[in-house]
């Protein structure tokens, strides 16, 4: 009974001082808020999946950069975009035989 009670003073406590914060930062909340993207903002992205046989184009799209990027460049975003989808880290195995496939073909193809 006593430790029910103990709990809801905490959790009123933790609500009016969280009330409190909310309070006497309004605007840097504002600000923060208008910051994020609208839900449109998500138009900048490729809506569709892989082709049969992969194109430079979408191979340049996979790694997130344009068709005639040098080799360096290409070996750059490729390095980046398998930290974020390695399957050791919990990518998908599909996703990065596509990543590889990009790399390559985007180092094989001389534009």
């Amino acid at each position: 009974m006593t430790g029910g009670l103990i709990a809801a003073g905490l959790g009123l406590a933790a609500v009016g001082f969280g009330a409190r914060y909310v309070l006497r930062n309004q605007a840097l909340i504002k600000k923060g808020m208008e910051a994020l993207p609208v839900a449109g903002g998500l138009n900048s992205y490729y809506r569709g999946g892989f082709d049969q046989k992969m194109s430079r184009s979408e191979a340049a799209k996979i790694l997130g950069i344009t068709p005639s990027a040098k080799p360096a460049k290409i070996k750059d975003a490729h390095k980046k975009v398998m930290i974020v989808n390695h399957p050791d880290r919990g990518g998908s195995p599909y996703l990065a035989a596509k990543i590889n496939e990009a790399k390559d073909l985007m180092e094989s193809t001389k534009s």
